[in-house]
């Protein structure tokens, strides 16, 4: 459809248009989301999710299902030799590493160091079948190990057998929790905690890991706490008790094991040593002790040989007393584990499925949880030198348990020597990779709410514990996402010079602005949390109007055009808001205009209603129509007064509607010049036919 526009160039054309002359100016029509075409595109478009899910699931082969339900086939496939020693070289330097890192993660859990090795058994077979990513090495961590120690430790005494048999049962748990989430796809609900969030809770997490190991290094037992105030406290009331054997020994251990973990880091030459500290410390240690037999260092004695056997979790009377734990844990799965295997999937050339992943931990924790393992996830140090070993698949996995099967077969007998310090400065040494100081600088420096939540995370973490910390943390990140959601970035548009383009004028100054028009873009959906947010700035700028660089202030808004690209949603809340904007609008003589809304928008205000009440000729495909149109109603409205009989303009000046017409045309021309002021000619019809 054609509409002649007055919005002119220059007061030339403006007065060629005021006496029939003007350019015609195309509006682009806006299709409604109603019309044939439109319904037809959008079908073949945006299928929903059922029938695209069943398009997907019939295009399928025989193959392709076969691979959904054993990823590990989709390497096995196209393997080849020179992957195999790739992934024998990867799986065998991080095998090597696993070993003693798993009896210190486990007497970090307050269990056997045993069952470190059960750990790093069984769920390392099963998530080389059944889990996605090529290079994620699985097997106990500190942060888990943390947080079953911290949960367990207020329910039975370690020491006792129960404890075991909780912790096996928090297995079973977090994989159950970790297979719902991946079936029902609920990967995305983590994303509502913030990285912010995360790098304070790891950080003090790694604190607190650090200082309840520090026991070992002192000769004394030390409090089993989460929480800063009382380890610190028992640390110093035990001080008359602290031994110098242990102290020297672990500290040597610790300063080796950062020595070799720098060195691997910032040489490639020398990238084994990163992997080949923790068995250089345990391999040291242990032969130490076996030539001086020192009195004053503690070891780990006696390790049962043999492969765990088949048995059910016990303990489900505790079911409901372990379930935030459990949940906690999966919530740390999925930050650690899918956050590492996707950063690893995109530098190795593949795609990966969080919500696969997901379901490969949960059966990993599960057939764990048989054989006597406590809760497994991905590491990210391990993962990392698996990566850096140049591992292809997840072959290097099926490797890393074999070595442990072969050390729980064979090697046991030569861990009964392992000084407990050994195992304490692999733990604090893994840790302090954790320690994200760098992270809070950062925030701090480019924007403190991110860093007030980082603080806050932290130092709740510290101060009142794991749980407590990561609720606070994970409450504030809500906060803030509610209230940025409840109060949106509203920006007012103005027309770049030379273009049709419109931009927020906070950012481009120089952009146009038209006297008596108000352009506003809503950058966020329009619903119920939000609409009165909206519904008072839209207020503020028609009390406090928005300054014009295009003719002065006529005084008084007379279109409100929002710009609705942005609105990707809009509810029935705010459809009710926005009826109630139009009558209170047009009480005041004040048109509403929409612009580019998108179909599902548009489609919902025709249902509702609020087209037809605004009028579709107020509808626009985009902002800049929306301004011509605009403009040419007022302009059309008020060539009236020049044609005028001499009688009827002479009394223009007493009639206080006829001086605001008078003074809004007069604004409008001059808006037409770029410097400000009208032309020769537009002056001179001013002053004939209107003064």
């Amino acid at each position: 459809m054609e509409k002649s526009s007055f919005a002119s160039a220059s007061s030339g054309e403006l007065t060629a248009a005021v006496y029939g002359a003007g350019r015609p100016v195309r509006v682009i029509p806006l299709r409604h989301p109603l019309d044939a075409a439109v319904r037809e595109a959008a079908a073949s478009s945006s299928p929903s999710p059922l029938s695209a899910a069943m398009e997907r699931a019939r295009a399928m082969g025989p193959w392709e299902w076969a691979e959904a339900a054993l990823p590990c086939l989709a390497w096995m496939r196209s393997y080849r030799w020179k992957d195999f020693q790739a992934d024998l070289a990867a799986g065998i330097t991080v095998g090597v590493m696993l070993v003693p890192q798993a009896m210190s993660y486990a007497k970090l859990a307050g269990l056997h160091p045993i069952y470190g090795l059960y750990t790093g058994f069984v769920p390392l077979f099963v998530y080389a079948i059944f889990g996605s990513s090529r290079q994620l090495a699985v097997g106990p961590v500190a942060l888990v190990s943390l947080l079953v120690s911290n949960v367990l430790g207020g329910i039975v005494n370690s020491s006792s057998e129960f404890y075991t048999e909780l912790a096996i049962l928090l297995a079973f748990m977090v994989g159950i929790l970790e297979c719902l989430m991946g079936l029902l796809r609920l990967g995305w609900l983590i994303r509502f905690i913030s990285h912010s969030v995360i790098s304070g809770f790891t950080t003090a997490s790694a604190i607190v890991i650090g200082l309840s190991q520090i026991k070992y290094f002192l000769g004394y037992s030390v409090t089993r706490s989460s929480k800063i105030i009382p380890l610190v406290e028992s640390i110093i009331a035990g001080i008359d008790q602290f031994s110098w054997p242990p102290f020297v020994m672990g500290s040597a251990f610790l300063v080796i094991l950062l020595i070799m973990k720098k060195l691997g880091k910032t040489n490639k030459n020398l990238r084994f040593l990163r992997a080949s500290g923790p068995l250089t410390a345990v391999v040291l240690g242990t032969l130490f002790v076996k030539i001086f037999r020192p009195p004053a260092i503690s070891v780990v004695g006696e390790i049962p040989q043999g492969l765990p056997s088949f048995s059910i979790p016990r303990g489900f009377e505790h079911l409901m007393s372990l379930m935030p734990t459990a949940i906690l844990i999966t919530g740390v799965a999925i930050l650690e584990s899918v956050g590492i295997a996707k950063a690893l999937a995109a530098k190795n050339g593949y795609e990966l499925d969080s919500n696969k992943e997901l379901f490969g931990l949960g059966l990993s924790n599960i057939c764990g949880s048989f054989f006597s393992a406590y809760p497994a996830t991905g590491s990210f140090s391990r993962s990392a030198v698996n990566h850096e070993s140049g591992a292809k698949t997840g072959l290097s996995g099926i490797i890393m348990g074999i070595i442990i099967c072969s050390a729980l077969l064979f090697m046991t007998p030569l861990f009964t020597d392992i000084p407990q310090c050994a195992l304490a400065a692999i733990v604090i040494s893994a840790v302090t990779g954790l320690v994200d100081y760098e992270e809070a600088i950062f925030l701090w420096g480019i924007d403190k709410k991110d860093f007030f939540l980082w603080a806050m995370t932290f130092v709740t973490t510290l101060t009142f514990g794991i749980e407590i910390g990561v609720l606070v943390g994970v409450g504030f990140s809500l906060a803030f996402v509610i209230h940025e959601s409840a109060n949106p970035h509203i920006a007012v548009l103005g027309r770049l010079p030379g273009t049709t383009v419109y931009r927020n004028t906070l950012q481009y100054p120089e952009a146009y602005t038209y006297s008596g028009i108000v352009v506003v873009r809503v950058d966020a959906p329009i619903y119920f949390a939000n609409i009165s947010y909206i519904k008072d700035r839209l207020r503020e700028y028609e009390l406090k109007l928005p300054n014009s660089n295009r003719g002065p202030d006529v005084g008084r808004v007379y279109f409100v055009i929002l710009e609705m690209s942005p609105v990707t949603y809009i509810d029935s809340s705010a459809v009710q808001a926005l009826k109630d904007l139009h009558q209170e609008y047009k009480a005041r003589d004040i048109q509403i205009a929409i612009a580019n809304p998108n179909r599902q928008v548009h489609l919902l205000l025709s249902r509702a209603g609020i087209i037809d009440m605004i009028g579709a000729g107020w509808c626009f495909v985009r902002v800049h129509d929306a301004v011509q149109v605009c403009l040419q109603h007022v302009q059309s409205s008020s060539s009236n007064a020049i044609k005028l009989s001499p009688q009827a303009s002479g009394n223009l000046t007493e009639s206080p509607k006829a001086q605001q017409r008078y003074g809004f045309l007069r604004n409008l021309w001059q808006a037409q010049d770029g410097n400000g002021s009208a032309g020769d000619e537009a002056q001179s019809l001013l002053r004939q036919n209107l003064v």
